[in-house]
Formats: structure tokens, C-alpha cells, sequence
């Protein structure tokens, strides 16, 4: 353990050095379009909204474990806005463009977003004082998370040319998002040809093209037909693929009376089984309402509850349990064959695409400033190493260099993390086997316990079984408690009409009301 410690120390160190070796030249590097490493504060170079409902508090903060800076979400429950503006924008058309960031987690991502704007130029509608969820962009991408949504955004804004509105067009199946604690960093890479890729520490997850009206939606380039919906399938088309035989027959000696379950004979009534013993007895601590009246009312019955002796073997009269009948048939049906009508799955016939136009010049606006704004549930939500390159090369080396030495350290931790959490589940199964054999002991249980030693024989051999068999036992056990718990519901008193509760002389006012019952005269 020592050992595994010193050598994450060694290389934490080797990290640090090259992230700040390798900053100056990424800063000046011929692809690097902008690069935003906040090794300094970012108060004097990014502008936070100053809009009245962006309350969260932004931290300029180290990742924890690492000697490096990045921005952190520092409250949870707070809608956030902070933007960059570039020196100059950035054409995205015609030329290869790399969007790339990092994000990290403290807390996991449970309910919040982690994505960044690329904001049109201000002449659009907007200014950096008053950034909002309304200021136009030109794409949105990055981790997003909450209840059912979990995904990686790739939006693009366009105007949408038959009208001059702008359109939202999200990609159709975006890549999930890695749920851990750890660094990653998003990657985009925009080529001339509208081909699209997406890729998480460095691995291609996804890739599309803008001009594809399978990849978003709504798609970008609309197809020339679409369905009709106003056509109807007609009556008499035949959709079935297979139909049952109508040539075949039920065998003579298929019986359909034979019933699904028999009883056990191997079954043996369990030992000290109370046959005299009723299932339910009087209640023996309720009392006759003071009010009740026997002539409006009828002869007043105390009411039952379960019979105490019967809590764990049995009452009444003892029968065999069901099993399943190795000679039950069902009722018979005709076996399928191929249906010689079958006239295929019906579509609506395609007519012209009333909103069809030939896309021409398709451009995404140029990128004039980087933007976060979110609304987020949890903290410590922390950003880092933002960039634009023009070439993919300049992209990996920055990732190899600021992200990935981190990211080793992380999963070296994370693994030591891990190895300890398994020894101390070892220790936990070998206390949980211990309880299993100690219930399986238990008097009432004595019926069932081969088949319980079974059981957790089985769940040693094969620990992913230990929550089933949990379960299965508490089942047993928690029964009988169960009829006591529900017993006293039934302490309740009936009183006239059958819509007041009476309670008895005396009876302290925290005491359940015993029901009461009454036998018409």
C-alpha cells in the first residue's frame, strides 16, 4: 500500500511539471485558435453575468489531488453564467475546427449540466453583462445530466432558410456520459466536409454529419417526400407474417381438462401442526362499546385477530401444497405456419415535403465567444483547459499533456479506492454468511432448511447471489412478524352506522382503536 502511495506521489509530481512545461508552447502553438488553462484567476479576463437570476458563485480553485487551477461551480441549486470573448472570431466553415474542454465531478453528476456555449458575435442580440440562457449561439456542447436525460450535447443553431429563424438542431443519439468522480475531456471535431465526431478522453464515441437527417433533429437538410398521414392502411390488407395452421388438428389424446397444479403427495404436514387450533380467535382485550345497543344494534361481537399459537407452524385443517403438473397440456393451438397472403408491413405513400428547399451556402455561424451557462442541483462542478484549435494534432497533445497525467493519477487512486472496498466486503460477506447459517437454524424454519443450506451453499460459491437469497430469507422470516403487525390493525371498533370509532373506558388517547363487530339480531 506504502509502495502504490509513493509511486502516485512520483507521478503527481512528473504531472505538474510537464503541465506547466507544456503551457507556453500550447498557448502559442499555430493551432491553437483560443486556450483557456485558468493557471491565473479568471476574474480579469471572463465576464460573469450580472443578470439577477444567475446567483451561483464562481471559484477560482484547484482539482483536488493536482497542482492546477480550474473554475469551479462552488454552490448547488443556482443557475450560473460566465463568458469569454475571443480576439477575434473564429470562421467554423470550410476548414477543420476542434472544440475541446475538461470537466470533473466531485460529486458524480447526478442532476446538472456541464456544457459550453459558443456564442455568435454580440451583433446578434446579446452582451456579456447580461449573458443568459437567450443569448444566441452557434453551438452547445457537453455533459448533461438529470433524471432521464444523460447525454453529451452536440447542438447547432441555424437559420433556417425559408423563414430566417433559427433552429435548434440536436444531435439524434448522443453518447452517454461517464459517471464517476473523475477528470474527462470532451472533444469536437468539426471538418469541412460537415462530418462531425465526438470524443470522450480522447476516444471517438460518436460520428455524424450535419447534413444527414438521420443524425439530428430536426434534420438540418429536410428530405424531398415525406409520409402521408392522412392515408389509412386498407381493410382488407393482410399484415400478419404467420397465421396458425387451419389444416392442423388437435391430437386425440391431448386433454385439456388436465388441470395446471396437483397436490404434493411427497408433501408431509409439518411437525406439531395445531389441526384443533382455530386460524383466528376473539379478541381478548377488546370491550363492548359503552354505547353500543343491543336491540338497535345487534348482539355485539368482540372482533377477531390471528391466533398466536398458529404463528409458526400452522392452524386448522392441514392440505397437501400445489405443484406444477408434469402432464398438464393446456388448451391446444393450431402451430403457425407462413402466412401465403401476407402482403408485407403497410406504409403511407410519400408525397412532396411541403417545407423542402434546396439548401444552399449551408454555413454555422461563426464562434465570437465561450459561454457557460447552467442550472445546476449539486457543487463542485470544476472546468478546465478550454480550447479551439484548427488541426486535430494540436487537440491530442494538449489532451496527452494537461488531461491525461491527471486522469492516470485519478484512476490510480480510484483503484486503491476500489481494492480497499473489496476487502472490506469480503469481511461484510463472510458476517452476512455468518447471519445466514444462524437463521437457517432458527425452530420455525426447520421445515425448509435443507433447501435453505442449499441456497446459501449456492451464494458462497457465487457471491452475486448473497442480495437474492437475503431477500428469499427475509421473505420467510418477516412473514410471521408481519401477521402480528397486521393483527393489531383489526383493534379497531365498529360503532353504529358504521361510520364512528368509538374507544375504550380509559384507554390512553396514543392507543390504536380496536374495531368492533357486531352480530345482527
Amino acid at each position: 500500500m506504502e509502495e502504490s502511495k509513493r509511486r502516485i506521489c512520483c507521478l503527481q509530481f512528473f504531472c505538474f511539471i510537464l503541465i506547466g512545461f507544456a503551457f507556453q508552447t500550447f498557448a502559442s502553438s499555430s493551432g491553437t485558435l483560443f486556450y483557456e488553462s485558468f493557471d491565473q484567476s479568471f476574474e480579469d479576463s471572463w465576464t460573469v453575468s450580472e443578470n439577477e437570476e444567475y446567483l451561483g458563485v464562481w471559484n477560482h480553485s484547484k482539482s483536488e489531488g493536482h497542482d492546477d487551477y480550474g473554475l469551479l461551480v462552488s454552490e448547488k441549486a443556482r443557475k450560473y453564467a460566465i463568458v469569454k470573448e475571443l480576439e477575434k472570431p473564429v470562421e467554423v466553415n470550410n476548414r477543420t475546427v476542434v472544440l475541446q474542454f475538461e470537466t470533473r465531478f466531485y460529486n458524480q453528476l447526478e442532476c446538472g449540466g456541464a456544457y459550453l456555449k459558443y456564442l455568435r458575435p454580440q451583433e446578434s442580440g446579446w452582451t456579456p453583462k447580461q449573458f443568459d440562457s437567450n443569448s444566441p449561439y452557434s453551438i452547445m456542447f457537453g455533459p448533461d445530466k438529470c433524471g432521464s436525460t444523460e447525454k453529451v450535447h452536440f447542438i447547432v443553431n441555424t437559420k433556417f432558410q425559408k423563414n430566417g429563424k433559427y433552429v435548434e438542431h440536436h444531435l439524434t443519439y448522443p453518447p452517454k456520459i461517464p459517471l464517476d468522480k473523475m477528470t474527462h475531456v470532451y472533444t469536437a471535431i468539426l471538418k469541412p466536409d460537415y462530418e462531425v465526431s465526438i470524443l470522450i478522453d480522447g476516444e471517438e464515441k460518436k460520428k455524424v454529419n450535419l447534413l444527414s437527417p438521420e443524425d439530428f433533429h430536426p434534420p438540418i437538410v429536410l428530405p424531398k417526400t415525406i409520409p402521408d398521414y392522412g392515408e389509412h392502411k386498407p381493410e382488407d390488407w393482410d399484415d400478419s407474417k404467420q397465421i396458425h395452421d387451419p389444416n392442423a388438428k388437435k391430437p386425440d389424446d391431448w386433454d385439456e381438462d388436465i388441470p395446471m397444479e396437483i397436490p404434493d403427495e411427497e408433501a408431509v404436514k409439518p411437525k406439531g401442526w395445531l389441526e384443533d387450533e382455530p386460524e383466528e380467535i376473539d379478541d381478548p382485550e377488546a370491550v363492548k362499546p359503552e354505547d353500543w345497543d343491543d336491540e338497535e344494534d345487534g348482539e355485539w361481537e368482540p372482533p377477531k385477530i390471528d391466533n398466536p399459537k398458529c404463528e409458526f407452524v400452522g392452524c386448522g385443517e392441514w392440505q397437501r401444497p400445489m405443484k406444477k403438473n408434469p402432464d398438464y397440456k393446456g388448451t391446444w393451438k393450431a402451430p403457425l405456419i407462413d402466412n401465403p397472403n401476407y402482403m408485407g408491413v403497410w406504409k403511407p405513400r410519400q408525397i412532396p415535403n411541403p417545407e423542402y428547399f434546396e439548401l444552399e451556402n449551408f454555413a454555422v455561424e461563426p464562434i465570437a465567444a465561450i459561454g457557460i451557462e447552467i442550472w445546476t442541483m449539486q457543487e463542485g462542478i470544476l472546468f478546465d483547459n478550454i480550447l479551439i484549435a484548427n488541426d486535430e494534432t494540436t487537440a491530442a497533445s494538449i489532451r496527452d499533456t494537461t488531461w491525461k497525467p491527471k486522469f492516470l493519477v485519478e484512476k490510480a487512486n480510484q483503484t486503491e479506492e476500489d481494492a480497499a472496498g473489496i476487502e472490506g466486503l469480503k469481511g461484510i460477506q463472510k458476517s452476512v454468511f455468518d447471519v445466514l447459517y444462524k437463521i437457517a437454524d432458527l425452530p420455525f424454519l426447520s421445515g425448509h432448511k435443507m433447501k435453505v443450506m442449499e441456497l446459501i451453499e449456492e451464494a458462497e460459491k457465487k457471491p452475486s447471489l448473497i442480495v437474492g437469497i437475503i431477500l428469499s430469507l427475509a421473505v420467510v422470516v418477516v412473514s410471521p412478524l408481519l401477521k402480528i403487525v397486521l393483527s393489531t390493525k383489526k383493534n379497531q371498533t365498529k360503532v353504529k352506522e358504521g361510520d364512528k370509532m368509538a374507544t375504550t373506558q380509559g384507554e390512553d388517547a396514543t392507543s390504536p382503536r380496536r374495531r368492533n363487530t357486531r352480530r345482527d339480531g
